[in-house]
């Protein structure tokens, strides 16, 4: 039994858009594809996402909605009217907007054929020309019911992610908005934030910047236009979790002026500080892996890899030849450096043995 209705019609061939179609049409479902701009949609057939379909074309099964939360609704409900067979689902990033947009317009026949979703995948970058088949593996494909929504419709939104490899995850419509306000919107916001801040500094100071600033400026290079629709169509969950931030900065900042007026440690501004980095470290080690759960079960190991053609790839090789399953890596290669580092994710139980196999073999692990 497919696990996907077919064909699936994409409208809207954006980054997301053009990840799903061409993860669908690896896995043999029959991809057809819409977009606003016929040049965009021309280049998402040429890329792989689909074809264009004709008047011959056979009505879509299931349509994925693929475009910003503020014009999500009224495609939708286009699509819902269009094609009165279709299942119809939107995969903007936030839901109650897209919901309550239907609860006016659609007619109320239509309403249990549609179901939102969101799949938690990105880039920094944007547009088809960046879309890529496996954006979707092991992460996150919310499917978001509302109280009418056929059970097929369900079925066939998590179908869809268990072949696009995604993790589905059933959450309403409200609850999903507080969720990516908290670990996708507001992390947004910070990081466009302190990337405002380097307009200020001079080229000379911008040159002692290390993976850190990298680290947590990577994702303020995004598009200003989608996040402009993003954030307002999730104002009020973001704003709440912006009210409680600005809450505890205010706390850094009078413990900071402070101790510039009086360094004395009883003031408790040192304990504010410090309080306010351990509520960090423990906000972070609720990340889930891979696997799921917290993150206290891996350790990290940093080796170094000297910069060569072919020395990462030995490196991931000996690892395999030991008998250690990789979590995550992370490479931090600095200019004029002569040596990467490789920031190795692993079983904390395999910490011990992966260093000294690792040693025994002539690679320098940092602090071993």
């Amino acid at each position: 039994m497919a696990l996907v209705p077919s064909p699936v019609r994409i409208i809207g061939t954006g980054l997301i858009g053009g990840s799903l179609g061409m993860a669908l049409g690896r896995s043999g479902v029959e991809v057809q594809v819409e977009d606003v701009s016929p040049g965009t949609a021309a280049l998402a057939v040429e890329l792989g996402v689909g074809f264009l379909p004709d008047e011959d074309s056979p009505d879509p099964a299931l349509v994925l909605v693929a475009a910003p939360p503020d014009v999500s609704a009224a495609l939708v409900d286009r699509a819902l009217r269009a094609w009165p067979e279709a299942l119809v689902a939107d995969v903007a990033s936030v839901k109650r907007t897209v919901l309550d947009g239907l609860r006016t317009r659609a007619r109320p026949q239509d309403l249990p054929r549609y179901i939102g979703a969101h799949p938690m995948a990105g880039r920094e970058v944007s547009g088809v020309i960046a879309a890529r088949a496996d954006l979707f593996q092991g992460r996150p494909f919310v499917v978001v019911p509302h109280e009418g929504t056929l059970p097929r419709a369900v079925t066939a939104l998590k179908g869809l992610a268990a072949e696009i490899g995604a993790v589905p995850v059933a959450m309403d419509a409200a609850d999903h908005d507080t969720a990516v306000a908290q670990v996708s919107h507001v992390p947004q916001v910070m990081s466009s934030l302190l990337g405002a801040t380097l307009l200020a500094p001079s080229e000379t100071a911008l040159g002692l910047a290390g993976q850190g600033l990298r680290d947590t400026t990577r994702i303020a290079d995004s598009d200003p236009r989608l996040w402009v629709e993003i954030l307002g169509a999730n104002a009020e969950a973001v704003a709440e979790v912006l009210d409680a931030v600005r809450e505890r900065l205010d706390g850094v900042l009078d413990a900071l002026e402070t101790l510039q007026g009086d360094p004395d440690p009883g003031t408790g501004s040192r304990r504010a500080l410090a309080d306010l980095v351990a509520a960090g470290n423990r906000g972070v080690r609720r990340i889930p892996g891979k696997h799921g759960g917290a993150t206290d079960a891996f350790a990290t190991l940093v080796v170094l890899v000297p910069d060569r053609p072919g020395e990462l790839a030995r490196l991931l090789t000996e690892v395999g030849q030991i008998g250690v399953n990789l979590e995550d890596l992370r490479l931090e290669h600095e200019l004029g450096r002569a040596v990467g580092l490789a920031h190795i994710s692993i079983d904390a139980s395999r910490e011990d043995l992966l260093t000294r196999e690792l040693t025994e073999r002539g690679w320098k692990v940092a602090d071993a």
